[in-house]
C-alpha cells in the first residue's frame, strides 16, 4: 500500500516538474539528428542530417523558434532555414509542433512546411531528449522529396533572468 502512495506521489510530482519547464520567458536550444535512414522519400536511400533549433517562450506552453539545418543524402547536400512553433500538451511533455523551412540544394530550391509529434523527457530540471516523428511536405515534387521520419534531439530550457 505504501509503495503504490509513493507511486502516485511520484507521478504526481513528476507531471507538476514538466508542466513547470514550459513556462513564458524561457529560452529554448537544441540539437537534433535526423534521418539515420529512418526517414523516407522518393528520392534517396541513405539519408543524414543534423537540425539546430533556438527560441522563446511566448507564453505557458507555446513555444516560438527559428531552425537551421543540414543534410546529407546519397544523390546530394542541402541546407535549410526556416521557423516554426511548437504546442506543448500540459503536464505530459507531448508536444505538436509545425515549422516552414526554406531548403537550398545544388539543382533546387524548395519551400517545405513541416509537421511533428514528439516528447520532451526530462533528464534534469533544463535537459531533455527529445525523440520525434517528422514530416515535410515539398512544393516542388511531392513524390520526390516530400519526408516522413524520425528525430532525436537534445534540447535545453534556460530562464531569461
Amino acid at each position: 500500500m505504501l509503495k503504490k502512495i509513493f507511486a502516485i506521489a511520484a507521478i504526481a510530482l513528476s507531471s507538476l516538474t514538466a508542466n513547470a519547464q514550459f513556462e513564458q520567458g524561457k529560452i529554448y536550444l537544441n540539437g537534433s539528428l535526423t534521418g539515420l535512414n529512418l526517414s523516407y522519400n522518393g528520392e534517396s536511400k541513405f539519408n543524414f542530417g543534423t537540425q539546430g533549433q533556438m527560441g522563446y517562450m511566448v507564453a505557458d506552453n507555446w513555444l516560438l523558434y527559428g531552425l537551421v539545418g543540414y543534410q546529407h543524402t546519397d544523390s546530394s547536400d542541402s541546407y535549410s532555414a526556416g521557423a516554426g512553433g511548437r504546442f506543448y500538451i500540459d503536464q505530459n511533455g507531448i508536444f505538436l509542433g509545425a515549422n516552414c523551412k526554406v531548403v537550398h540544394s545544388p539543382g533546387y530550391t524548395d519551400v517545405m512546411p513541416g509537421l511533428e509529434v514528439g516528447y520532451a523527457y526530462f533528464l534534469s530540471r533544463t535537459v531533455t531528449i527529445e525523440p520525434a516523428i517528422y514530416y515535410d511536405q515539398s512544393f516542388k515534387d511531392h513524390s520526390k522529396y516530400s519526408t516522413i521520419g524520425l528525430k532525436v534531439g537534445i534540447g535545453v530550457y534556460l530562464f531569461n533572468d
